[in-house]
């Protein structure tokens, strides 16, 4: 199974365009696009995010228990590939960043075995990586 998908478009809301932008670009690497007074875009791993300053929108996610950890219900990410993936994990280790769910690696030896992480932005938005050493693994059942 080849993946071929086009890029996905996410907007979002944040409390601070200053530190959105310090996030994503120096710690996540994202590129950043366009921006206006209000809002920034990024290339996040080939996708574009809009970051939209509304800090009465952003919230806490809520939480449901999968495979042992508290997943926040609300979030979004990247499938990377395996060796990016351990590239960021470790990057961000070294950057003393605070992990809402440490790396590691879920569904082990099951079907979707996968690596994963989770950490918040700025605002609180959830964030996901992840990645399947078998790409094909993404979808099944």
């Amino acid at each position: 199974m080849t993946l071929n998908m086009p890029p996905f478009h996410l907007a979002f809301p944040v409390a601070d365009l200053h530190a959105t932008r310090t996030f994503y670009e120096n710690t996540l690497g994202c590129r950043v696009g366009r921006t206006a007074e209000r809002w920034i875009d990024f290339d996040f791993f080939g996708h574009q995010l809009s970051a939209h300053l509304r800090p009465e929108e952003v919230a806490q996610a809520r939480t449901n228990e999968v495979d042992g950890d508290n997943v926040p219900v609300r979030h979004f990410g990247a499938i990377l590939k395996w060796e990016q993936w351990h590239e960021l994990a470790e990057r961000l280790k070294e950057m003393g960043i605070s992990f809402i769910i440490e790396p590691h690696i879920r569904f082990k030896g099951e079907v979707g075995e996968q690596a994963t992480m989770f950490l918040l932005d700025p605002s609180g938005n959830a964030l996901e990586f992840k990645s399947f050493k078998d790409m094909n693994q993404i979808f099944a059942s």
